[in-house]
């Protein structure tokens, strides 16, 4: 499969008044086109990040790019000057972000911002952005779509500026999507509407997507690939039916054996006890150890790289085989 995006020891920094946090710290991992990569992990592994390290968009003090590359159809973004990257941004990748009532601009209209995104990158007449614009919030389910195109973000309910945000991620033919959190303070039924429209977006546009999310049954019902982040590093990847078939890594395991089951006659969700090490004073050897019910000496001083163990599917972990 072709690899559209790939990122090789990317290491994400910032300058704090406690010293350097490792946002992310030595990530590597490839998107091919036309799939979908699911990234999970808790509040604190570097998602985010990592995505806003594609974008560029680490402001500058204080985070700053400590080393890597990210390699995008050959390209390293991290060398690219500002202004070649404004042409990738919002043209060639797109990201719609956790929060639409934030992400969006208040001061100005829906349809405003995506003819905006539309102008920049395409040399068409203002007429012909807005014939496009109306159609994108068409095709994304906005009702009365002409009317809505006038509406300012705040008259809008979480679910219709989501799909506002979707509308103008698209609007220039992304090669690919970058979704983080996408229906982070959606009700669920809104949820499954979101997910279900980008999956149908990706269908007929054939586009990449990078899904960022907790929930691990969206991943099962949307990606073919899965990325597991902790501590700031990819501790587990590969296939999303190898993963959930055969999970190696303990952090893997615990976020599986955590998904409540119907019919389960536990009482209780397994927890994994503990929470994500600070990223400014992290632990010498696996990030994981200090939690790992598995974990020895060795563990503990020594940082575990990742190791393939099954076609595509590789894993961090001195306890994994």
């Amino acid at each position: 499969m072709e690899k559209i995006l790939e990122l090789k020891n990317l290491r994400t920094h910032y300058a704090t008044e406690r010293g350097t946090a490792r946002a992310v710290d030595g990530v590597s991992f490839s998107i091919a086109r036309n799939r979908t990569l699911g990234v999970v992990g808790e509040s604190g592994s570097g998602k985010s990040v990592t995505a806003l390290s594609i974008m560029r968009l680490i402001p500058s003090p204080p985070g700053f790019f400590a080393g890597g590359e990210i390699l995008w159809k050959g390209r390293d973004l991290l060398r690219l000057p500002e202004e070649e990257m404004r042409r990738v941004r919002g043209n060639e990748i797109a990201m719609i972000f956790q929060e639409p009532m934030s992400s969006l601009n208040p001061v100005f209209t829906c349809g405003r911002q995506i003819t905006e995104q539309i102008l920049i990158h395409r040399d068409i007449p203002a007429a012909e952005a807005r014939e496009r614009a109306i159609e994108l919030l068409r095709q994304v389910g906005i009702a009365d779509p002409a009317r809505r195109f006038s509406a300012w973000p705040h008259e809008l309910s979480g679910g219709m500026r989501q799909r506002v945000m979707i509308a103008m991620a698209l609007s220039c033919s992304p090669s690919l999507l970058i979704a983080d959190e996408p229906t982070t303070a959606l009700d669920v039924t809104v949820q499954a509407q979101i997910l279900d429209l980008i999956a149908r977006l990706q269908a007929d546009t054939g586009m990449s997507v990078m899904l960022i999310t907790h929930d691990f049954g969206v991943v099962a019902e949307l990606c073919e690939d899965v990325l597991v982040m902790y501590g700031s590093r990819v501790v587990e990847k590969g296939p999303v039916r190898e993963i959930f078939s055969n999970p190696l890594h303990p952090y893997t395991r615990g976020l599986l054996k955590s998904i409540p089951r119907i019919g389960s006659k536990e009482e209780r969700l397994h927890v994994i006890e503990g929470s994500v090490p600070s990223a400014v004073d992290v632990p010498p050897g696996c990030r994981f150890a200090p939690r790992c019910p598995m974990a020895d000496e060795r563990c503990r001083r020594e940082l575990p790289e990742l190791v393939s163990y099954a076609p595509g599917h590789e894993t961090a972990c001195w306890k994994a085989g």
